[in-house]
């Protein structure tokens, strides 16, 4: 049964000259240089079981990084572009932008204002109030908190001017 070759890659004397800068310099970062690498080898015409061998990486890495140079081929993407990872796709967002925004307008007025009888809010009197304002239907408590610690809220600090009734 004969072997599959893999496809040939032919880059251009500048493509090849560019990759060779990345790997000598000092900066390129890791993942980047090997990448080049493999696309040096892979362009000399080294299969994947002799390019895994040679920089002790497996074949599918080898092969990976071969079949998305040449998928990238057409697109007008730099050498480091080429290089880099894709895009991860991530769960979709749970909450608007505009949700999120009402969770922090909540989290910096008094919580008098809503009948609560605290004088600073937490994540779990927020959460309480945002579900119970149906401004969003089920939010955790701690996410609460992750979200006040990425906009650097304390509502438990704050100092609410009252005005006297």
């Amino acid at each position: 049964m004969a072997r599959l070759t893999p496809k040939n890659l032919n880059i251009s004397e500048g493509d090849r000259h560019e990759l060779q800068q990345l790997i000598n310099r000092h900066n390129t970062p890791q993942q980047i240089a090997l990448r080049a690498k493999i696309i040096l080898m892979a362009s000399d015409g080294q299969n994947h079981r002799e390019i895994a061998r040679s920089l002790k990486i497996n074949r599918q890495m080898a092969r990976l990084w071969r079949n998305r140079w040449l998928e990238t081929d057409e697109k007008d993407l730099s050498i480091v572009q080429r290089l880099q990872d894709m895009e991860r796709v991530g769960a979709p967002v749970k909450f608007s932008m505009e949700q999120v925004i009402e969770l922090f307008a909540l989290a910096c007025s008094p919580p008098l204002d809503y009948g609560r009888p605290i004088s600073h809010w937490t994540p779990r009197e927020l959460a309480d109030e945002i579900i119970k304002q149906g401004i969003i239907q089920s939010i955790s408590v701690c996410h609460v908190g992750r979200l006040l610690e990425e906009a650097e809220l304390k509502p438990h600090q704050s100092r609410y001017w009252l005005t006297p009734p």
